[in-house]
């Protein structure tokens, strides 16, 4: 019986659920849907059923969320497999074709499944029931097959994949005819009346030879530097970089265009369980389970009369009153707020842009900045001081590092704290307190098994993240 290897693609950094979203901590590791991030969901979804041949799950990702991935996945249980590194965003065709000679000289049977990170796929016995059926069309005809999403409203945010012939309610493959570019309003409409347009989902299964053997002869410009990458990977930390002067010589192409465009033993997998790529607030609002009157809300907020509306406070102690709205958006964090017509919500994009224009840092940095060894949140920022909150993990540990222009203070809030001062070594328990003078070589640890949480005041005359001298560190940072 073949393995089927779950690839997850985990390295995008969209900005349509700004402010949410953000370029340091993009959507696919927030909790917008319940309690777990959309990474975490997906990881337990690619599981498999019980006593199916599931491989662990092969992850791709990029430098900057290296340590988030296998720490959220850790959290649900999840064993992550490999995790390989990609030196820059290239698009899912090469990503997907570096899996694929991953897995081949130790699988060469495998079955590839091909999933994005941030897609809500609630209902997961009907998506293995759906990858089974996919899997008897690649063992039947060798076929590269993707995911149809049976339709519900014409909508114009999708492409779509035009089918032979009308699905039937059975789920049985059927051949794909070709993909269709995003289609206007008045397209969309016929498409969704014709009966045999599904939308293009984004989610694939093939033989790790077959899609090798498609890119051989679709897009053969990407074979020898993905090859390469990947031949001269190097191990670090448990992680593995492909290598970044071949990936450099790579080609930017998304797998559609590259194969599946081209190849002509292509089907599809019709599902109808329910699907949503979150691509807008518009579709949180509709996974929020809204009342009969539309009004979607999360976190701390009353509302009074509104209609067809999605409140977010993403703060405990932010209370958020909306009063008579209709046909709004807004999400309220601690350092901006988002307040949109419903029917904008999908340029949200043009205002990350303006931001960016104005040089605002809220445009893609979060207030929270997750590091390997946890996280920490600025409080108060002053001319020459500045406060933080910072958690670090139990058995985790910073660098041992010293700062040109700041002096610190640390006081242990939770937990018990290690902390090395030039040639001194101390434990710190809750409500004791160090001072670290300018230039000094430190290093706190957390030796306990619970999170341990300390408030850190700077002072000096620069306090950006870059005056860090490091002299060692477990995570290999520079």
């Amino acid at each position: 019986m073949n393995t089927v290897y779950p690839v997850i693609l985990c390295g995008g950094s969209g900005t349509r659920l700004w402010p949410l979203s953000r370029k340091s901590y993009p959507k696919q590791f927030v909790p917008l849907i319940g309690e777990t991030s959309l990474l975490q969901d997906c990881a337990e979804r690619m599981r498999g059923p019980k006593k199916a041949p599931y491989a662990k799950p092969l992850i791709l990702t990029n430098e900057a969320f290296r340590f988030v991935v296998p720490e959220q996945l850790t959290a649900v249980s999840v064993d992550p497999g490999p995790i390989l590194i990609e030196p820059e965003g290239r698009n899912t065709a090469p990503a997907v074709l570096a899996a694929a000679l991953y897995l081949e000289p130790i699988d060469p049977n495998a079955i590839m499944l091909v999933a994005p990170s941030d897609h809500v796929v609630p209902d997961k016995p009907a998506f293995h029931q759906a990858v089974d059926e996919g899997v008897r069309a690649i063992k039947d005809r060798s076929d590269l097959v993707t995911f149809g999403i049976t339709p519900d409203r014409p909508e114009t945010g999708y492409g779509y994949l035009k089918l032979s012939h009308a699905p039937d309610a059975s789920g049985v493959a059927v051949p794909l005819d070709r993909f269709v570019e995003k289609p206007d309003l008045d397209s969309a409409k016929d498409m969704l009346n014709d009966g045999s347009y599904l939308w293009n989902s984004g989610i694939f299964l093939f033989a790790v030879r077959d899609i090798i053997a498609a890119f051989e002869q679709h897009a053969a410009a990407l074979m020898e530097p993905v090859k390469q990458a990947v031949a001269d990977a190097q191990t670090d930390l448990g992680f593995l970089r492909l290598d970044a002067e071949a990936w450099s010589r790579v080609d930017d192409i998304s797998i559609d265009y590259a194969v599946m465009e081209k190849a002509e033993n292509l089907s599809v997998v019709p599902y109808a369980a329910g699907w949503s790529d979150v691509g807008s607030w518009t579709a949180v609002q509709e996974l929020t389970y809204p009342d009969a009157d539309g009004v979607a809300t999360t976190g701390e907020v009353t509302t009074i009369d509104c209609n067809n509306v999605l409140i977010r406070s993403e703060s405990p102690s932010q209370e958020v009153v909306a009063l008579g709205l209709e046909n709004i958006v807004a999400v309220t964090m601690p350092d901006a707020v988002l307040v949109a017509s419903m029917d904008r919500a999908q340029d949200v994009k043009l205002a990350v842009s303006a931001l960016k224009a104005k040089g605002a840092k809220q445009a893609e940095l979060l207030p929270v900045d997750h590091r390997p060894w946890g996280w920490f949140e600025s409080l108060v920022i002053g001319e020459r001081f500045q406060v933080k909150r910072i958690h670090v993990h139990p058995g985790a540990s910073l660098s041992l590092q010293s700062h040109h222009h700041r002096s610190e203070h640390w006081i242990v809030v939770e937990g018990t704290a290690k902390v090395t001062i030039d040639d001194d070594v101390q434990l710190l328990s809750e409500n004791q307190s160090v001072y670290i003078p300018l230039g000094a070589v430190h290093r706190m640890e957390n030796p306990g098994k619970v999170p341990m949480v300390l408030i850190e005041v700077q002072t000096g005359s620069y306090l950006g993240e870059d005056d860090i001298i490091r002299y060692e560190d477990i995570y290999a940072r520079r």
